[in-house]
């Protein structure tokens, strides 16, 4: 079994709505450490932290064998808010928020781009890992919320497409 980036998030929002200090999940090729304020104690390999602010801090190393390829992109959460024909695009994962692949070059999508399912709107760093959001739906982008740069949170609004 693996753990996927919604998984990861569901258990730091257990252990932030908790009284929960410390949890520790080990599946057969992953331990996952999470500590309430970053914790202190040995780690089996140095890690920093996810954002300067106080949260839980997230430590995985592997327990046995390789950890496995990070797919380049991840599908990123929708919602449809009621009477309305827009998409939300909400953040799959907490990370800092870029709107462009470097900052040379143009940003992947500007308001009133129109995007087909599948294109990239935008990426989203975690640990020096970027991972490429991409659209789920077909339409124009009629609103991008966070900041190029930006601290976002797991399931915060990104971006609204009108269908």
């Amino acid at each position: 079994m693996t753990l996927s980036y919604k998984d990861v998030a569901d258990i730091i929002k257990i252990i932030d709505s908790s009284s929960c200090d410390e949890v520790v999940v080990e599946l057969a090729d992953v331990k996952i450490v999470v500590r309430r304020g970053g914790g202190a104690g040995p780690v089996a390999a140095p890690v920093p932290p996810l954002t300067s602010a106080p949260s839980p801090a997230v430590i995985a190393t592997p327990a046995s064998s390789p950890p496995k390829a990070v797919p380049s992109a991840v599908p990123s959460s929708v919602s449809v808010p009621d009477g309305d024909d827009r998409i939300i695009v909400r953040a799959p994962m907490t990370g800092t928020f870029y709107r462009a692949p470097s900052p040379k070059d143009p940003p992947f999508v500007e308001v009133g781009s129109v995007v087909k399912a599948g294109d990239v709107l935008c990426s989203i760093e975690v640990m020096k890992l970027f991972t490429t959001i991409t659209a789920e739906v077909s339409g124009r982008v009629v609103r991008i919320f966070p900041e190029n740069a930006a601290l976002v949170q797991f399931d915060q609004p990104l971006f609204a497409i009108e269908c």
